[in-house]
């Protein structure tokens, strides 16, 4: 099931490579992640084709999925499993 969307920003494009948006940090704080020791929020970013009301035809928000996690199944010991029956055959 989807999270509820997060709107946490907005902006304007400038061209094709830049974008010029306002992030909303109160919004944010609670999906600060750590890892190795450094801090990231993830976000989505959306273009829009034509700008909405306001002129802003970039859309930020929080991205709130996690993937998940399957429980680590067991390596088999072999102690279940038969030995095979010693052979003066050679395997090839």
């Amino acid at each position: 099931m989807a999270d509820k969307t997060i709107y946490c920003g907005s902006g304007i494009s400038q061209n094709k490579t830049w974008l010029k948006c306002t992030i909303n940090p109160d919004k944010i704080g609670e999906y600060i992640q750590e890892y190795k020791g450094n801090k990231f929020v993830k976000l989505n970013i959306n273009i829009y084709d034509e700008p909405n009301q306001f002129g802003k035809d970039v859309t930020i928000t929080i991205d709130t999925y996690k993937k998940e996690e399957k429980p680590e199944e067991e390596e088999p010991t072999g102690v279940d499993m038969p030995l095979p029956e010693p052979s003066d055959d050679l395997p090839f």
